[in-house]
């Protein structure tokens, strides 16, 4: 049985008797070659296959540094390491960023040490081929025989993109949507607006899936109620000493390079945060807290308002300059209330989660719950809305939630075109008119709520309100209050 050959290793250092000694440590496990000089270890370089060089930083001519960043150039898959004596910090940076030196080995050497950092640096040889030989193989497969990786890759992108956004076919967030769609596939800042809970974040991660960053990161950041200096670290990070424990941060603009970083609630932003965010947009660079030099950054800025920019530009609490930078695309979200068609949709999908999540079956809403569902004004909006299907499942004792689950604000919100409106109380207490016409608001409202929680049994409405039956029933022949889907006439105990 022929005999693996066994890895080539080079060696470079300009004096002999270190080549020797280095020789004698591997010459057991590797074959090796050796050069006094970058100009013979370049000729080796051009006629053998060599995984691993180890190579003297100080070396007549070419120093260790200058000959290492000409191999990463030309044999990039060639591990590199360096033997030094010397401890010139801006040596090393210099073998880290521009040669992407492996692995530093001090003089004086252990025999055993050399062997163990050569082996391992053939290990990460042929690990990388090996991964370069899986990304070939995955690059050429045909269309109709998409590798199984490659579905779940399209699968997760499909499943973060625009699809994640419910709405109904006619529901009036198509606009947004198509405008987004629009935006994504072009490289420029988009500034999404709208109240909180509309789903500006969502619509950020689904803008970085459909566009040509989605192989990239995604992060997202929120500005509102985070102090200057931490906010400045977290975006921007930080030089050592800065910090405790003397250590670098590496912030999200440079974490989020050649991907989508979307920074949310923008309107917080201090004076000193809008002059860097507007540098980053025209310059693509940063400085680190406690730096003094600058970093480029290849990213897209997706950023989130909850508020009026316009507004306060004008008011002058906002940068003229950064306004326009961000709002190259410009998207308003509507809030729930605007958007009545879907909500029944939304509340069904987040009681799935909901189920799922807390591991409780059940099968949905019946007509009336959505009826009210669909009839709120939700200020809260999304966030509003799943704490409020949440709290139903968690009470619910059959498969089927019902109205008398939902909350009494609710219940007692009058419907209309336009959506209710979430404070019975303020109506009744701030609006003009005569007393009697005020209390009889209130009670309408309270009629509703009650009948609703007992499932509009009118016997146990009325014992509940201290009425009797045939007083109930004037009372609701008189506001014209109907049961779900007009069936006044429902069974009763």
């Amino acid at each position: 049985m022929a005999r693996a050959p066994l890895p080539s290793i080079l060696l470079v250092d300009d004096e002999p008797h270190s080549l020797t000694a280095m020789k004698l440590a591997l010459e057991d496990e590797f074959e090796i070659f050796t050069a006094p000089d970058a100009s013979v270890a370049l000729d080796v370089l051009e006629n053998e296959w060599i995984q691993a060089i180890l190579c003297d930083q100080r070396m007549p001519g070419r120093t260790g540094v200058d000959f290492l960043t000409e191999v990463r150039e030309r044999w990039p898959e060639t591990v590199r390491m360096m033997i030094t004596g010397y401890t010139d910090s801006n040596s090393m940076v210099a073998a880290i960023n521009d040669a992407g030196v492996h692995q530093f080995i001090a003089k004086p050497w252990h025999p055993e040490q050399l062997l163990m950092a050569v082996r391992n640096a053939v290990k990460l040889f042929h690990l990388a081929r090996d991964n370069e030989r899986m990304q070939l193989e995955m690059r050429f497969l045909s269309s109709t025989s998409e590798s199984r990786l490659e579905k779940r890759r399209r699968a997760l992108r499909e499943g973060m993109g625009f699809e994640t956004i419910l709405r109904s076919p006619n529901s009036a967030m198509n606009d947004a949507v198509a405008i987004a769609r629009q935006y994504a596939s072009f490289d420029i800042p988009v500034l999404l607006t709208g109240e909180a809970g509309t789903g500006k974040a969502q619509l950020a991660r689904a803008m970085h899936y459909g566009s040509l960053r989605s192989e990239k990161p995604f992060y997202e950041f929120n500005l509102a109620g985070l102090p200057e200096d931490l906010a400045m670290v977290e975006l921007f990070g930080a030089k050592r000493g800065v910090l405790p424990g003397g250590v670098n941060r590496i912030g999200l603009m440079q974490k989020a390079d050649r991907g989508t970083l979307y920074l949310s609630g923008i309107e917080e932003a201090s004076p000193a945060m809008q002059l860097a965010l507007l540098r980053v947009l025209s310059e693509g660079s940063i400085t680190p807290v406690g730096g003094q030099e600058t970093v480029g950054t290849n990213l897209r800025l997706i950023c989130g308002a909850g508020v009026d920019l316009r507004s306060r530009v004008a008011e002058g609490g906002f940068r003229t300059d950064l306004y326009y930078a961000l709002s190259v695309g410009e998207i308003g979200l509507l809030p729930l209330r605007a958007r009545r068609g879907d909500v029944a949709m939304l509340a069904q999908h987040l009681l799935a989660e909901a189920a799922s999540t807390h591991s409780k079956p059940v099968m949905g809403f019946d007509a009336a719950a959505l009826e009210f569902l669909e009839n709120y004004d939700w200020p809260g909006n999304l966030r509003e809305l799943t704490n409020e299907v949440t709290r139903m499942l968690i009470f619910a004792q059959e498969n089927v939630l019902g109205a008398e689950l939902i909350s009494r604000h609710i219940l007692q919100a009058v419907p209309s075109d336009e959506g209710a409106d979430r404070a019975a109380e303020e109506d009744a207490l701030q609006a003009s008119g005569q007393l009697k016409d005020r209390i009889e608001l209130m009670e309408m409202r309270i009629l509703r709520e009650t009948l609703t929680r007992h499932r509009w049994n009118k016997s146990r409405a009325a014992s509940e309100l201290g009425l009797s039956r045939v007083g109930l029933r004037a009372k609701l022949d008189r506001y014209g209050i109907m049961g779900p889907s007009a069936r006044m006439d429902e069974e009763e105990d």
